[in-house]
């Protein structure tokens, strides 16, 4: 026979006795910019003292101070951000700690309307936030000072936060060094998100992001200065922009820069997403890489290694910055800045 056991409050129970509506019960768990701070605290309490936790994250977190959750705030979308190597590779390292440690993930996009993104961190359900790629222009106002949540950039700098970053610089001027050694007649830079803007276009110097902020514009001044110490010049008319790393946004910004009067005879791509498309539209243009034109990227993602020919770039620690940013906000590692060093890949695109 089946002891009688006592039945869970449900919320339409605790409403009830605490005379409110079920929707204030619920805000003051999943909501709280939906009440007042006195208001949220008293029912809270009162939820507490009846042995009411709320669902899920929310009832452990009043028991233990923590959800086990932490905000992974991406910069793209978050279709983009899933089908993005790179992305991938950081998620995948960052997941083998959390899993480790009974940590889970909720993803969030900070593509959206400033606004709506802010209301979804406020009321979150977090400890914290790791945020990857985060552009300051895109997203100026973020709450990253929200009491008692903890935060971590990747790949960005966020004032009075721990961040995780690659030798973007060092990278790009070894690289570029590298393919100079070729002697080329004129070069052409296929930048990644270098300006505020959604086209691919060429560039112009007073319209750059802040060196600061940028994880792409660091890259560039890794290519302008090894090409300063070559004494080779550039013009901004053979620097393109592409808002992001994606294969028909490359397609075009390659197609552009190899029909050109005076065609490049290197291209020098941010990514090897973008790199992979100059090849391919090269190919297609009966050019041949690297007799005719030399191309190299950025990232070292698999993809690099297994088309033809194989292209020559800087290899970046994805999953290792993905378990390192876990670790910060674990408090497994010191909180200060950690820089991960780059190796220069030299493959078939630019020997």
């Amino acid at each position: 026979m089946k002891a009688n056991l006592p039945r869970r409050l449900t919320l339409k129970d605790v409403a009830a006795r605490l005379q409110v509506s079920t929707a204030t019960i619920s805000n003051a768990f999943n909501r709280p910019d939906q009440l007042s701070a006195e208001l949220r605290t008293n029912i809270l309490q009162e939820c507490e003292n009846i042995g009411y936790f709320g669902p899920n994250a929310a009832a452990r977190s009043l028991r233990t101070g923590r959800t086990g959750i932490v905000g992974i705030v991406l910069s793209d979308k978050l279709n983009y951000s899933m089908s993005d190597p790179v992305a991938s590779q950081f998620l995948r390292g960052m997941a083998e700690v959390l899993d480790a440690h009974d940590y889970n993930m909720l993803l969030l996009s900070s593509h959206d309307a400033e606004q709506d993104v802010q209301t979804r961190m406020q009321s979150s359900m977090v400890d914290g936030f790791i945020v990857y790629g985060h552009k300051p222009q895109q997203f100026p106002n973020a709450p990253w000072s929200l009491p008692n949540k903890h935060t971590i950039a990747v790949d960005s700098f966020i004032p009075g936060c721990a961040s995780v970053n690659v030798e973007n610089y060092e990278g790009a001027k070894e690289i570029t060094l590298h393919a100079l050694k070729r002697e080329p007649k004129s070069v052409a830079i296929l930048g990644l998100a270098l300006l505020d803007s959604n086209r691919v276009c060429r560039i112009r110097d007073d319209e750059l992001l802040d060196a600061a902020a940028s994880i792409s514009i660091r890259r560039l001044h890794g290519y302008m200065d090894a090409m300063k110490e070559c004494h080779y010049e550039i013009s901004s008319e053979n620097i393109w922009n592409i808002p992001e790393s994606s294969h028909k946004l490359a397609h075009q910004a390659a197609r552009e820069a190899l029909g050109m009067i005076d065609r490049p005879e290197l291209i020098i791509c941010m990514s090897d997403i973008i790199a992979i498309a100059t090849v391919q539209v090269a190919q297609q243009m009966g050019l041949r890489v690297p007799e005719d034109v030399n191309v190299v990227g950025f990232d070292g993602i698999p993809e690099s290694a297994n088309i033809h020919p194989t292209i020559t770039t800087v290899h970046q620690q994805n999953e290792e910055k993905g378990r390192v940013a876990a670790e910060l906000f674990l408090g497994l590692r010191e909180a200060k800045d950690e820089v991960l060093q780059t190796e220069l890949v030299i493959r078939e695109s630019c020997p």
